[in-house]
């Protein structure tokens, strides 16, 4: 989704991480929205090490309510959730925010229990598979494994 095409009744998300304006999650979540025709989209919000922890400080009380996080602070971000999924006391893919309070979630398990043999999975499908998930736990995104890799081919030309 461009810029000019957000308009008053687009859900937004945020995605925090050293280029999550140009990084994979932005690219495959904004990508999963589309294909589904889902008014929706994610902004990056590009941090470095100098201002992450004033961003993690201040995001209970900012408008953002949803933000998934990029591997280089998947792990960063733990100490500032308020609580944590079963599986995300080692990394964590998104936080929502809800009345001030942080909540980490980790989607390994889920994506992996999308598939018969999950140890068959490679990398690139299971990451595709948590942002399915997480599209479908915010926007009500089908979650449709037989669509990754053409959404997978689509993104990486």
């Amino acid at each position: 989704m461009q810029p000019y095409e957000i308009k008053p009744d687009t859900k937004l998300c945020t995605i925090i991480g050293y280029n999550a304006q140009t990084g994979y999650i932005r690219r495959y979540f904004n990508a999963i929205l589309k294909h589904q025709g889902i008014n929706a989209t994610a902004i990056g919000l590009n941090l470095n090490d100098d201002n992450f922890d004033f961003t993690m400080r201040s995001l209970g009380q900012s408008k953002v309510d949803k933000m998934l996080v990029e591997q280089e602070f998947a792990q960063r971000v733990i100490p500032f959730c308020d609580e944590l999924s079963e599986d995300a006391n080692t990394r964590v893919d998104c936080i929502e925010v809800k009345e001030g309070r942080l909540y980490g979630f980790n989607f390994d398990k889920e994506a992996e229990a999308l598939f018969t043999d999950a140890s068959l999975l490679d990398d690139r499908v299971r990451f595709v598979a948590k942002m399915m998930l997480i599209a479908n736990r915010w926007f009500d995104a089908t979650v449709d494994i037989d669509t990754i890799p053409e959404l997978i081919q689509t993104i990486e030309k």
